[in-house]
C-alpha cells in the first residue's frame, strides 16, 4: 500500500478523531492548558500550512508572513474595539483585508525573485510593523486589548473549549481549500513554475497571475489564522507582524517537510511542543529549541 493511501485511509481519520475527542480528555484530566496549547497548535498550523503554499509548492521564500497574521489580527481588533464584535462580519473583513493586502504586495514583489524577493517581502512587512507600531490610537508598541468576537447565542467564543472546535472547523476547512487547489489544474501549474518557470511560460501559461493568485491565498489564510490568534489571546501588538515570526512560520514548514501537504500542522505541533517543554526545565529554552531544531534541519530532515 502506497504511503499516501495509508495516510489518507488511516493516520488523518484517527489523528482526526483524536483531536475531536482531545478537549473531553483534558478537561476530565483537569488540564485545561493542553486546550489552550492545542489549539495554539492548530491555528499556527494553518499559518505555516499557508506558508507552505507559496514556500513549498511555488518555491517562493517569503520572509514578511507574518504581516498578513498579524493584520488579520488588527483589523478583527479594531473592529471590536469599535463595536463590530460579530464574528460574521469582523472575521470575513479581516479575511478580505488581508487577501487586498496580499494582492498589492504580491502584484510588486513577484515582479522580483531570490533574494530580491526575500528582501522586499521583509521589507513590507516592517513597513507594517512599524505603521501599527507608531499608532497611539491602536495601542502603538502595547497593542490592544479586547473581547472576543461573538457568533450567536448558541455558539460561545468565550469558552475555550467552544473556541477549540471553531479553531478545528476552520483549520479542516483551509487545509481541505488547499487540497481541492493543490491537486486541480492550478496545483499542478504552480508546482511546474516551481521546477521551471521560463518553461512554464515559454508554453503559454500566465506565470505571474499563478504566482499572485497563489500569494493572495496564502496571505488571506494567513489572516484567518491571525484572526483566530487574536481572539484566543483577546490581544494584538506589532509583535504578531514581526519578522522573528515569520521565521518561526517558516522553520515550522521546514520541520514538517517543505513541500509536504501536512508539513504546517506537523511543523507547528513540533514547534510548539519543543517550546512548551524546553521552557519547563530553563529560562534559556531559545537556545535548547535552536540547537535542537538546527540538529533536526542538518542532519534528520536533510
Amino acid at each position: 500500500m502506497k504511503r499516501c493511501t495509508v495516510v489518507r485511509k488511516f493516520v488523518v481519520p484517527v489523528a482526526a478523531l483524536l483531536l475531536l475527542l482531545f478537549p473531553l480528555v483534558a478537561t476530565a484530566l483537569d488540564r485545561p492548558f493542553y486546550i489552550t496549547l492545542v489549539t495554539r497548535i492548530l491555528i499556527l498550523g494553518l499559518a505555516a500550512s499557508s506558508l507552505n503554499l507559496i514556500l513549498g509548492y511555488g518555491g517562493l521564500v517569503s520572509f514578511g508572513h507574518a504581516a498578513f497574521f498579524g493584520l488579520g489580527g488588527y483589523v478583527v481588533g479594531v473592529l471590536a474595539l469599535n463595536g463590530w464584535q460579530s464574528a460574521w462580519i469582523a472575521w470575513p473583513s479581516a479575511v478580505a483585508v488581508t487577501a487586498l493586502v496580499g494582492l498589492l504586495i504580491g502584484a510588486i514583489s513577484l515582479r522580483t525573485r531570490n533574494v530580491y524577493f526575500i528582501m522586499i517581502t521583509l521589507a513590507f512587512a516592517q513597513m507594517l510593523f512599524f505603521f501599527f507600531t507608531s499608532l497611539r490610537v491602536w495601542g502603538g508598541q502595547d497593542g490592544i486589548r479586547f473581547d472576543r468576537s461573538t457568533v450567536g447565542v448558541v455558539i460561545d467564543l468565550v469558552d475555550n473549549i467552544t473556541f477549540y472546535y471553531v479553531t478545528l472547523v476552520i483549520l479542516a476547512f483551509g487545509l481541505l481549500l488547499l487540497h481541492r487547489l493543490l491537486h486541480a489544474r492550478f496545483g499542478h501549474a504552480l508546482r511546474s513554475i516551481k521546477s521551471n518557470e521560463s518553461r512554464m511560460a515559454a508554453i503559454g501559461y500566465p506565470v505571474y497571475g499563478i504566482t499572485l493568485i497563489a500569494f493572495t491565498i496564502a496571505a488571506a489564510l494567513a489572516g484567518l489564522a491571525g484572526v483566530l490568534n487574536a481572539n484566543l489571546n483577546t490581544f494584538i501588538s506589532p509583535a504578531s507582524l514581526s519578522w522573528p515570526l515569520s521565521g518561526q512560520l517558516m522553520m515550522m514548514v521546514i520541520l514538517g517537510g517543505v513541500g509536504h501537504f501536512w508539513a504546517g500542522v506537523i511543523g507547528a505541533a513540533l514547534f510548539l511542543l519543543l517550546e512548551t517543554v524546553l521552557a519547563g526545565y530553563t529560562i534559556y529554552w531559545q537556545f535548547g529549541l535552536g540547537a535542537i531544531l538546527l540538529f533536526m534541519v542538518l542532519k534528520v530532515l536533510r
